[in-house]
């Protein structure tokens, strides 16, 4: 499991989320989510060969497709694919030398995981980062939900 202090640390030093499996439908999960971050002040890099553009954005269809200094510049993998999927994007995630593998909710590959933190990346499975996002920094409070974090202090929000 990912820690409360990891997740902090990975969302508040990321500035670059490449989203593979983005849709440009409005009400998929992957769109909502990718909205949220961009709306947060996160640049967000679509990953998806359907799509020439999304949120505003060209549409690639692979990370290994990305230009050099965008793949340079890529804090992020956010995987919205299955989780048999995942391990050949964890392998372009390396190779391009992004920072965090992240597999979304419901996608836990193990194989993936380990092959991320073999080659030194952070590796957070089975979680949205739009949800980590709202929780740790004062999102979900709004809504009245109970984030779980008692401190009496307010979160630093992000540029």
């Amino acid at each position: 499991m990912t820690d409360i202090d990891t997740l902090r640390r990975i969302l508040a030093t990321s500035r670059v989320i490449a989203v593979v499996g983005l849709s440009a439908e409005w009400h998929r999960p992957s769109f909502f989510a990718a909205k949220y971050m961009k709306e947060h002040g996160y640049r967000i890099v679509p990953i998806n060969p359907k799509y020439p553009s999304i949120l505003g954005e060209p549409s690639y269809p692979s990370l290994q497709s990305l230009p050099p200094d965008l793949a340079a510049a890529v804090d992020i993998v956010d995987c919205f694919r299955r989780t048999e999927d995942i391990l050949p994007i964890a392998q372009d995630a390396v190779a391009i030398r992004a920072k965090v593998l992240w597999q979304q909710i419901g996608v836990r590959n193990l194989e993936a995981d380990a092959l991320a933190r073999q080659h030194g990346l952070d590796s957070v499975m089975d979680r949205c980062v739009k949800i980590e996002h709202a929780r740790l920094f004062g999102g979900l409070s709004w809504a009245g939900v109970n984030t779980g974090i008692i401190s009496a202090r307010r979160p630093r929000y992000l540029p």
